[in-house]
């Protein structure tokens, strides 16, 4: 990932992108695989990586694991790119997903913004949480199994309004949340399914408007509000 970096001035200091945290995180995962990390070091690392907000920051988690070359370099582009559509089908985009798995053992873990959730994602979290945040995300097929296994620890799942949501996790002193369940799919929309195990922990399920969204409802409301407020003031004046 060092050597990758983009050879621009003030390098490290550019923001890094959901994909390059995605990019360090998959280097970090092989590294456990291979024994190169111990589980706490990979959760210490891994955690590093989804707080890390430049380049620079990402460049030591993997400074002295092998591979250098087996990682593409980060994009930095000074164009901006075209914002996500609102159109289920251009969400629903096949092949893999950005992510398959999240581990927190006495950490945390998170997924958000435009990654592209897997046609199974499996996470897992002991004395510790984990976030899955899907209002902003891709999908990978049109139904999608989010296995949440949660033992003295907790994750929380976000879904974007017209996504249906289906819970079959089991809890043993420790449970799922079923209040999302019911609401039909929009047509096209992505289905859902929560599944997994809970001892002495939880798995919650929120549903939540994008943040976009939820800043142009607030900026027509205060637009109401103003037009209200004018209109008054016109009314007082008439009298």
């Amino acid at each position: 990932m060092t050597d990758d970096l983009p050879d621009l001035p003030a390098a490290a200091d550019l923001r890094a992108s959901d994909a390059d945290r995605e990019r360090v995180a998959e280097q970090l995962r092989d590294a456990l695989a291979e024994g190169r990390l111990d589980m706490e070091e990979f959760g210490e690392r891994l955690d590093a990586t989804y707080q890390a907000r430049t380049y620079g920051e990402l460049a030591p988690i993997t400074r002295d694991l092998p591979g250098a070359g087996t990682v593409a370099p980060p994009s930095v582009s000074l164009v901006k790119g075209p914002e996500q559509s609102g159109s289920w089908a251009e969400r629903i985009v096949g092949g893999q997903g950005s992510s398959t798995w999240g581990v927190a053992v006495m950490s945390g873990f998170e997924r958000k913004g435009r990654w592209t959730v897997p046609e199974r994602f499996d996470c897992f979290a002991f004395w510790g949480g984990g976030e899955l945040d899907l209002r902003d995300a891709y999908f990978a097929e049109r139904e999608v199994t989010i296995n949440c296994v949660a033992v003295m620890g907790g994750i929380n799942v976000i879904v974007p309004p017209g996504v249906e949501v289906v819970v079959r996790g089991i809890g043993v002193m420790g449970g799922f949340d079923h209040r999302e369940e019911g609401e039909p799919g929009e047509p096209g929309a992505p289905r859902v399914v929560i599944t997994g195990f809970a001892f002495w922990g939880g798995v919650g399920v929120e549903r939540k408007l994008p943040k976009a969204e939820r800043q142009r409802l607030k900026e027509a409301r205060r637009q109401e509000r103003l037009e209200r407020r004018q209109a008054r003031r016109e009314l007082g004046r008439g009298h």
